[in-house]
């Protein structure tokens, strides 16, 4: 028996749960791979909670650097989440010649370029597969089975409470607040969602998509992001009409200025397969000219399915050190330019509330005209002595886009701009 030692930065819900895992399934695990795979020591904020967890209590500790320096933790999970002090504790483990797992996505979409070369330096594995999408496996299908494939998209839903929140607004007329409320009951959400309603966490997660993707590094301060706060069930029911379901998406594409990474919501055809996936479950869409399309979809968060990704790379890890060389391929990045989010091609669902006068259409065509935006669609309801306008545009600078809505949203007729939401489809 091949045995390897462990040593875990943070026990919460991945890391408790990867621990459970390592000792109950133990003997499943050393059938099935062969390894002994030991848990040695554990950094914890409070070694004195109690964490019904198989392993002793002098395991625990609250000194980081202690299990990073033990001689009997071969490789080292980390599962604390956050830039510090995760960063420079992954850092010291791989200059170390210690190999790293982590699930923190914060963390690589931030300092992955600087980690990853320094697990290439020492000569050890940086491996992250649960960083993005929980239990589903894309990690290693972008870098390793699609590397030889020319993406031109990689986009999805990728985080379980948005999606949670919208599924239940769209399927049950939940309002916003109400369903917040119940993602945390159920435990979708944290008792401070502020990350996953505003756009960041997906944002993370978006430039690991895209840096994997296209090659070429992207990193979280290049990704821009708006979350689904401001979306209501007037605006979910006019997209129903229209063939639309909203969904906040994080996309990744290589466009003709670069490679472009953003996360906002989106009015998604109904018959798009990212449109059909429901509550909290995560979706990765991919786009190439050899492969077509491809679906990933799958429990995006948790305990158990997060745990199992993680679990994975473990093996990954453990087979490398006993084998003397190079079992995961190493992730390179190649340089290349990217894309200014503003000269990237978009279209907009746009909801104004309007004078009911002669002329006022022509006011706003003329707006967005002036701006270089071309309108495909136009639909309008009465509502007494103002009106509703949904429009529609064609594809645009995302920068002419803006400048559009900006010289609308100044004309007298225009009350207000209710929305603006952009719109995901192949056609111009």
């Amino acid at each position: 028996m091949n045995t390897i030692g462990i040593g875990l930065l943070g026990a919460g819900t991945v890391g408790g749960t990867l621990i459970k895992r390592l000792t109950t399934d133990h003997a499943a695990i050393a059938a099935k791979t062969g390894l002994d795979l030991q848990v040695r020591r554990v950094a914890v904020r409070d070694p004195g909670k109690s964490r019904n967890l198989d392993i002793p209590e002098g395991m625990f500790t609250t000194d980081a650097q202690s299990v990073i320096d033990d001689p009997e933790v071969d490789l080292l999970v980390e599962v604390m989440g956050g830039q510090e002090p995760a960063g420079p504790l992954v850092l010291r483990a791989l200059e170390a010649g210690k190999p790293v797992v982590t699930a923190n996505k914060e963390l690589i979409a931030a300092r992955g370029y600087d980690l990853i070369a320094a697990a290439e330096k020492s000569g050890v594995a940086l491996l992250f597969e649960a960083a993005v999408g929980g239990g589903i496996p894309i990690i290693r299908p972008l870098s390793e089975t699609l590397a030889g494939e020319r993406l031109t998209r990689v986009m999805g839903i990728v985080n379980g409470t948005t999606n949670f929140i919208l599924s239940q607004m769209t399927e049950e007329g939940t309002a916003y607040e109400d369903a917040l409320a119940e993602a945390q009951e159920l435990g979708f959400a944290e008792p401070d969602p502020t990350a996953d309603v505003g756009g960041a966490d997906a944002a993370a997660k978006a430039a690991i998509l895209a840096s994997l993707g296209f090659g070429t590094w992207v990193g979280l301060d290049r990704v821009p992001h708006t979350g689904i706060t401001e979306i209501t069930a007037t605006d979910i029911r006019y997209a129903d009409d229209l063939g639309y379901t909203i969904k906040l998406l994080a996309i990744a594409e290589d466009t003709d200025n670069g490679v472009s990474a953003r996360v906002h919501p989106v009015l998604l055809p109904h018959a798009h397969p990212l449109s059909a996936i429901r509550g909290a479950t995560n979706a990765i869409f991919i786009e190439g000219p050899a492969i077509d399309t491809l679906l990933f979809a799958g429990p995006g968060a948790g305990g158990d399915p997060t745990a199992t990704a993680v679990l994975g790379d473990v093996i990954d890890a453990a087979r490398e050190i006993l084998a003397g060389a190079q079992v995961a391929p190493r992730i390179r990045f190649a340089p290349s330019s990217l894309a200014d989010f503003g000269s990237v091609p978009t279209k907009w669902y746009v909801r104004l509330e309007v004078a009911d006068l002669p002329g006022v259409l022509a006011q706003i065509a003329s707006a967005f005209g002036e701006a270089n935006v071309s309108i495909k669609s136009v639909w309008q309801e009465e509502t007494g002595e103002e009106a509703t306008l949904l429009i529609v545009t064609h594809l645009a600078p995302e920068s002419e886009q803006q400048n559009a809505l900006a010289a609308v949203n100044e004309l007298d007729c225009v009350h207000a701009v209710a929305a603006a939401i952009r719109v995901e489809s192949e056609e111009a």
